[in-house]
């Protein structure tokens, strides 16, 4: 007999934490009294009202259980029934071990784990990752988990004008935990996926890590045209990979598309032939919460009631490297 895999639920764990957008920029004047920068410049630009922020002690591992108890206690599902955990953050808890070992200890996991990471797309290739291993028929049942402490990056201190446009989207970042449980089905729920890249477009936004660079602590850059040039032809690759599954734009009940800032949101939505009016923002009310955005429109639409049994679903993802893609599936 054939076997599938299906999207079964999906949650998230919202830090209670909140920061206003003019306690950002209050902030940021605070430790760059070179710059000038003027007020209401991050809801102008980016289209950010607020962002939200996790307590001090909690390492991206404690945001990703508090999502991944919910799920399993959501689902009915026991904790021995795992087969297979991925953690699919850019932020780790530590460099070494993967950081999925440290969420499967405290939600006391003995199955295998691994940590999956490729930028904001994380969580659609450890989909597509946990695909192929259900329909291989190496495991049945793999939890998805993520999570960013992103606000950490937040880059506070610059004494160059000529760097404020690179620092400020560290400023509309957001903290947040997911969790999504992927099991073996006898009909076809994660109905395809496809993924491109332009590797050559890496340096558009980065990340330093601190022990490759001799242990000098390197900061959030982001250069947003040069990552919008970064995606040249990926939009046009996502669309047929859309049509070589079988599907059209208008044939999905629910769109969720990577959302880093409500101008990148519509950008993406023409890219993809998608009415904005389709998404639902998670943005201006959470910041770009990376790896996490797209389970929050999932999470989001389950609980407002925009997405049920049988709907069909399209996610896609343009992330930093750059690479894009498109996760289809029967809810």
């Amino acid at each position: 007999m054939t076997v599938h895999s299906s999207i079964v639920h999906a949650t998230v764990h919202i830090p209670e934490g909140r920061q206003s957008v003019a306690a950002v920029e209050d902030r940021f004047r605070e430790g760059s009294p070179a710059v000038t920068l003027s007020r209401g410049v991050l809801q102008r630009m980016y289209g950010l009202a607020e962002r939200t922020v996790a307590p001090d002690h909690d390492q991206p591992s404690d945001l990703a259980v508090h999502a991944a108890r919910r799920l399993l206690a959501d689902t009915d599902t026991d904790p021995a029934d795992v087969d297979l955990l991925l953690y699919a953050g850019i932020l780790a808890d530590m460099e070494e071990p993967a950081t999925a070992h440290v969420v499967a200890d405290k939600l006391g996991l003995g199955c295998p784990v691994l940590d999956l990471k490729n930028a904001c797309n994380g969580v659609l290739n450890a989909l597509e990752v946990a695909d192929a291993f259900i329909r291989g028929g190496r495991y049945r049942r793999v939890l998805v988990t993520t999570a960013e402490v992103s606000t950490r990056e937040s880059r506070w201190e610059v004494d160059d004008p000529a760097d404020i446009l690179s620092a400020l989207p560290s400023l509309s970042t957001g903290d947040m935990g997911s969790a999504l449980l992927v099991e073996a089905t006898a009909l076809p729920g994660i109905v395809g996926s496809r993924f491109f890249a332009n590797s050559w477009g890496w340096r558009a936004a980065t990340l330093p890590n601190p022990y490759a660079q001799h242990r000098r602590l390197g900061h959030l850059r982001i250069d947003s045209q040069q990552l919008v040039d970064s995606f040249e032809g990926l939009p046009d690759k996502v669309r047929g990979a859309l049509k070589e599954i079988g599907v059209e734009s208008d044939d999905l009940d629910l769109v969720c598309v990577h959302q880093p800032s409500v101008p990148f949101t519509r950008v993406v939505c023409d890219w993809v032939g998608v009415d904005p009016a389709r998404i639902l923002a998670t943005f201006p009310a959470h910041g770009n919460v990376a790896t996490n955005t797209i389970p929050l429109q999932l999470a989001t639409a389950l609980e407002i009631g925009r997405l049920r049994r049988g709907d069909l679903v399209g996610m896609f993802g343009f992330a930093s490297g750059a690479s894009a893609g498109v996760v289809v599936c029967r809810w």
